[in-house]
């Protein structure tokens, strides 16, 4: 009987996130949510409701530069503001 071969998922290392400068993630100073491409930026988007321990102004800075990430790659953006996706989340208000 053959086996599968384990397969990495396609993302970033610790060590490639090291590397990367602290104004790469959306939450620069927890270092949470790489901003490096289109995907990541979809990724943050989705997880953004997940990201504890963070303060609502550090929320408004990560969302500022969620858009500008999301413009500079091409990905569409249809909440208005990072409210909207804290809906159901854990630490939702």
């Amino acid at each position: 009987m053959a086996t599968r071969k384990q397969t990495k998922s396609p993302g970033l290392s610790v060590k490639q996130k090291n590397r990367m400068p602290a104004q790469t993630f959306a939450f620069p100073s927890e270092r949470k949510e790489p901003l490096n491409d289109a995907r990541h930026v979809r990724n943050a988007i989705a997880r953004f409701d997940q990201v504890e321990g963070v303060s609502d102004s550090e929320r408004e800075a990560a969302w500022r530069r969620i858009k500008a990430a999301a413009k500079k790659f091409g990905v569409e953006v249809h909440e208005r503001g990072w409210r909207e996706l804290m809906r159901g989340g854990k630490t939702g208000s």
